[in-house]
């Protein structure tokens, strides 16, 4: 057996074997396997894809190699959440804090970004002093003191995922299906939450670019967590346009923080209260409507702020201190009519020109840059309207690009409903 072999059978369309699949781990965690034979596998699954058994019997020898956290010391039941990651996703930023305040315990760990995406832990690390590297030990003590955490993943805790997703930002292999689905998995498995929420991004923005391939991946999901006896539900969201308004580390803490005050009428608000409600009622065991009323009347009376607060305060950050740039570029509309379309890839990938993303992942983050919108989808707008604002710390940026993502037309468009579908166990 070897990995030349292994990558011309997957070229060829053929299946894996778990014992295949072992080799293959075990050979790049050892460095046996190198980078650049890694890259040549992944970009034949992008292109060739894999069975329903492969992928499980990925997420098992993925998992193998990998610590499991017992939360089992923890009381009640602990929900974890995972969104595939869209541009100006900053849903777990507002969801941990929200259902926590509202007594469901939210055990999470988060990755950095990927491709075009804001990842999680880049964003909190623009609160100045943040840790976001916390031992399993702390990961729990910080559970069951404050019940809501949000860190990065420990050294042991699927070592194999943390290695491949560094490299699938690099090469061209970010949006394959089963990749995406063994990732997220694993480290859900692996973290020893009971119950799972899972935000399944499609659109423009998104890894996933269509609604067939959002259900097959939503239904692979499901299946790998019911093969664990884990409870899983999928929300099927829109990202043909950015969620929200800030786009960029420190601007997304910014608007997480004005959600969390209870300014929740937007796009983020309303899929932040779907997440949440969907968590609280696994988590308590209480209808969808009771837990709506629930995240709603936390959201408005602080209660959501403060657990957030509690959180930064608990692992050192200054929520005082954000890291955002002080030079700001208007962008302003050259034409008049109605926004029918803001084109979330083309500002996702701005964004990481600014340097708020990587392009190699030996790449730093440049946390204070990024774009705030200020118009939305069918806003109505006069010649010379901002439309957006920049934020930068160097020079050099191609503005008309950033202009480029908006197209102005004389009339409103018929948007698609942000949540597409909602998927459940007792579906299947």
């Amino acid at each position: 057996m070897n990995i030349i072999e292994i990558i011309n059978k997957k070229r060829l369309k053929q299946e894996l074997s778990k014992e295949e699949l072992v080799y293959v781990i075990n050979g790049f965690l050892t460095n046996e396997i190198k980078d650049y034979q890694m890259s040549s596998l992944l970009m034949a699954i992008c292109i060739n894809g894999m069975t329903e058994a492969e992928t499980i019997n990925l997420t098992l020898t993925m998992l193998d190699n990998s610590d499991i956290l017992d939360l089992n010391q923890i009381d009640g039941i602990k929900v974890d959440k995972h969104s595939t990651g869209g541009v100006g996703d900053k849903t777990t930023l507002v969801v941990v804090p929200l259902v926590a305040s509202c007594g469901v315990k939210v055990a999470k760990m988060s990755g950095r970004g990927l491709g075009h995406t804001g990842g999680t832990i880049d964003k909190l690390e623009a609160i100045k002093g943040f840790n976001v590297n916390l031992s399993n030990e702390e990961f729990i003590k910080q559970v069951q003191r404050i019940g809501a955490v949000i860190t990065t993943t420990s050294h042991n805790l699927v070592p194999a995922d943390k290695k491949i997703y560094a490299l699938r930002d690099v090469t061209g292999t970010v949006s394959s299906i089963p990749l995406i689905a063994a990732s997220i998995m694993s480290k859900k498995i692996a973290t020893g939450a009971d119950k799972i929420v899972l935000d399944v991004k499609v659109g423009k923005g998104a890894l996933i670019n269509n609604k067939e391939e959002a259900q097959v991946l939503a239904n692979l999901m499901i299946k790998i967590g019911n093969y664990f006896k884990k409870e899983v539900v999928v929300v099927i969201s829109n990202m043909d346009y950015p969620l929200g308004n800030n786009i960029g580390n420190g601007l997304e803490i910014e608007e997480t923080i004005n959600i969390l005050k209870g300014n929740i009428d937007t796009d983020l608000g309303e899929l932040c209260i779907a997440l949440a409600t969907e968590m609280v009622s696994l988590g308590k065991s209480i209808t969808l409507e009771e837990a709506k009323q629930l995240v709603i009347n936390n959201l408005h009376s602080g209660c959501a702020f403060d657990k957030f607060k509690e959180m930064v305060t608990y692992q050192n950050g200054d929520i005082d201190d954000i890291n955002i740039a002080s030079q700001v570029i208007e962008i302003r509309s050259n034409n008049k009519g109605y926004i029918t379309n803001i084109d979330a890839l083309t500002l996702g990938k701005v964004c990481v020109d600014l340097g708020a993303g990587r392009k190699q992942k030996e790449d730093d983050i440049d946390y204070g840059v990024g774009i705030v919108l200020t118009k939305k989808i069918n806003d109505y707008v006069q010649i010379d309207d901002v439309i957006a604002k920049v934020y930068v710390n160097k020079l050099g940026i191609d503005l008309k690009k950033i202009l480029s993502a908006f197209t102005i037309e004389l009339q409103p468009i018929k948007k698609e409903p942000l949540i597409l579908a909602v998927l459940r166990k007792n579906m299947f």
